[in-house]
């Protein structure tokens, strides 16, 4: 496979309230966000030419934003009027939007109270995730080394760039390991997550997820959970212990890029795709649809 570099193509981004060639599009080296990971951002689909939940992508960012201790220059409206006349520019008819918000040069050290705030949108087309053959034959997990952290020790309540790093180290593990994707326990040895999106597990026709106390309540996971309770589903969110895994009948992942993907194996433990995995998955894309 060729890989196309995002700093070199074409169509333009929106950068600090204006739309910019895509290749001018650069921030200086001496960054505050690229040394001490003070940047935030957002991941958004794109159906039929319109973002899916645009508002609540970027209320979202405006969240984040504030628990890294810093303000959005844009009004939410602002942002999703960004977001829509990128994509219209680019021409993305099924793709993904990423707005990042991060800390600017003025200042290099730890404190960095007077840098600049700098906002940038981009749009490009995006096919699944993990391959369209995942959604048939489902995906397969390690155990991640690494465990999400305790909210006293980090803002897990953000979107936040430094979050991931242990989510790069745990998928690049995995993927040398011929895995898919890292299952990742919360500090407490709890199940989490998985390194971009949240988990789900199916016991007796009821949906159970892990209580999202140490990481993102993603928007895609409280639409699959309105989506199984339209359909009579009981939905629970409880601490999941990783011995309980032995036990379930269909286990998937959500998340805006992942959408709703099911799991063929996490470590030990084999699963089919089963009914309600495709159920929620046809609904989902029902849904984004709309």
């Amino acid at each position: 496979m060729t890989l196309i570099p995002y700093d070199d193509r074409d169509g333009v981004i929106w950068f600090d309230g204006a739309l910019r060639p895509w290749r001018d599009a650069r921030l200086h080296v001496l960054s505050h966000a690229l040394h001490y990971a003070s940047a935030v951002f957002e991941g958004e689909g794109v159906y039929g030419g319109k973002i899916y939940k645009l508002t609540e992508h970027s209320g979202r960012l405006h969240t984040s934003a504030g628990v890294l201790g810093f303000e959005i220059p844009y009004t939410v409206a602002e942002l999703d009027a960004a977001c829509g006349e990128v994509v219209a520019k680019n021409g993305i008819a099924e793709g993904y939007v990423r707005p990042v918000a991060w800390r600017g040069s003025e200042m290099m050290a730890v404190s960095a109270q007077q840098t600049k705030i700098h906002v940038a949108i981009a749009a490009w087309p995006w096919p699944a995730y993990f391959g369209d053959a995942a959604r048939t034959r489902g995906i397969k997990l390690a155990f991640a080394e690494y465990r999400r952290p305790s909210p006293e020790t980090a803002p897990t309540g953000s979107k936040a760039a430094g979050l991931y790093m242990i989510c790069t180290l745990s998928k690049h593990k995995a993927e040398a390991e011929g895995y898919d994707d890292a299952l990742m326990l919360d500090w407490r040895g709890r199940v989490a997550e998985a390194t971009g999106a949240n988990f789900f597990m199916v016991q007796n026709g009821t949906l159970h997820t892990p209580t999202p106390d140490c990481f993102l309540d993603g928007i895609t996971r409280r639409t699959v959970i309105g989506l199984a309770k339209a359909r009579g589903v009981e939905t629970v969110e409880r601490a999941i212990m990783p011995d309980e895994l032995a036990q379930a009948d269909e286990v998937f992942l959500t998340g805006t890029a992942a959408e709703v993907t099911p799991i063929s194996e996490i470590g030990p433990h084999h699963y089919q795709v089963g009914p309600l995995t495709r159920t929620l998955m046809e609904d989902y894309a029902k849904e984004v649809r709309g």
